[in-house]
């Protein structure tokens, strides 16, 4: 199954029968699925999440699943309402378009009992929208390489433990460590590794690259986190989109959950671009909300208070869209080639 290539060329995970019967046993034991489930399959089943988080542990209880061809927010609150669907995954960006569609405050969404975010940072507003809604709104983390579940945050926790993507599944072993894999403190930020019957053989055909994805039997995620006194872990980002600014770690997703809570914000994206004097500094690339005319000024201005100043983007560009890939996560390396340009003509338009 092939990554998604967020940061790069996509690379094929080699999975095993086994890696994916534990993932599905993982799901089982944690998400409390009936055999009587209903399930809504929005994400494209080449996505791991799509066929391993959903669509194999549900039909492995006993369960039905309802196959869409593409995603669309008005058509999904139709098949809520038409199958009474009981489950559903998605990304971030896929129930941000549900709850922006104009048939969200009345639908009939009495039928949902779990519903699953994954794939990118969740952004807090949007998990408030939806538990504003009486849902239960879950997150994990995972990676293609690993089934793809590795972290989940259980209905008990949604609240009080909001933003995290919780503790490793039941039969998975996760670390937050330093570059030498020795486990971070409290609150310090470092690399997620993960091991357990349910992580890949290897990448097909890159045995250089496969080699380097491993340290001392821990598969390497690239992704920085923290984690709290409780033991529960806090995504911060991807380590390759960390943007160092005067010697300062900047971390995008940070700055895109505040943009997200902007009302005219529909989808923003943040990169860092070259600068003489502090070697980057961090640019916003951000879409309206429709019918919104968003001033990058103001953009900038809503920030200030709430973040570190040398956190607060230096530019901002309004686009229209933002590069994703089909199954809906941000294409970074797309935004840096279109808006990591230093020009500063760009700051203000698509």
């Amino acid at each position: 199954m092939y990554t998604s290539g967020t940061t790069g060329h996509p690379k094929g995970a080699m999975l095993t029968h086994s890696n994916i019967i534990w993932n599905a046993v993982n799901v089982l034991v944690d998400h409390d699925l009936f055999a009587d489930e209903r399930a809504l399959v929005s994400a494209p089943l080449f996505h791991t999440a799509g066929l391993n988080m959903i669509t194999l542990p549900v039909l492995l209880k006993g369960g039905a699943c309802v196959l869409v061809e593409a995603f669309d927010p008005g058509t999904t609150l139709d098949l809520i309402e038409r199958h009474r669907i009981t489950f559903m995954f998605g990304v971030p960006t896929m129930f941000d378009q549900v709850a922006r569609h104009p048939r969200w405050a009345n639908a009939d969404l009495s039928s949902l009992r779990i519903l699953t975010c994954g794939g990118s940072p969740v952004p807090t507003p949007l998990i408030a929208t939806y538990q504003e809604r009486g849902l239960t709104f879950l997150q994990g983390y995972g990676m293609t390489e690993a089934a793809p579940g590795t972290l989940f945050l259980d209905a008990e926790h949604a609240a009080d433990k909001a933003g995290s993507a919780g503790v490793p599944h039941f039969f998975s072993d996760v670390r937050v460590v330093r570059p030498d894999l020795t486990p971070v403190g409290t609150g310090e930020t470092g690399e997620v590794v993960v091991r357990g019957p349910h992580v890949m053989s290897g990448y097909w055909g890159l045995p250089e690259e496969t080699e380097a994805a491993f340290a001392d039997g821990w598969f390497r995620s690239g992704d920085a986190a923290r984690v709290d006194d409780d033991g529960y872990v806090y995504i911060v980002d991807r380590i390759k989109d960390m943007i160092i600014s005067g010697g300062e770690n900047i971390y995008p997703a940070e700055i895109e959950d505040l943009l997200l809570a902007h009302p005219g914000v529909a989808e923003c994206a943040v990169i860092g671009v070259p600068d003489d004097t502090w070697g980057e500094v961090p640019r916003a690339v951000v879409v309206p909300a429709a019918g919104i005319g968003l001033d990058p000024e103001q953009v900038l201005a809503s920030l200030s208070g709430r973040l570190a100043k040398y956190k607060i983007p230096k530019s901002v560009v309004v686009a229209d869209d933002l590069p994703r890939t089909a199954s809906g996560k941000l294409l970074k390396s797309r935004v840096r080639d279109r808006y990591g340009t230093p020009a500063p003509e760009q700051e203000a338009d698509s």
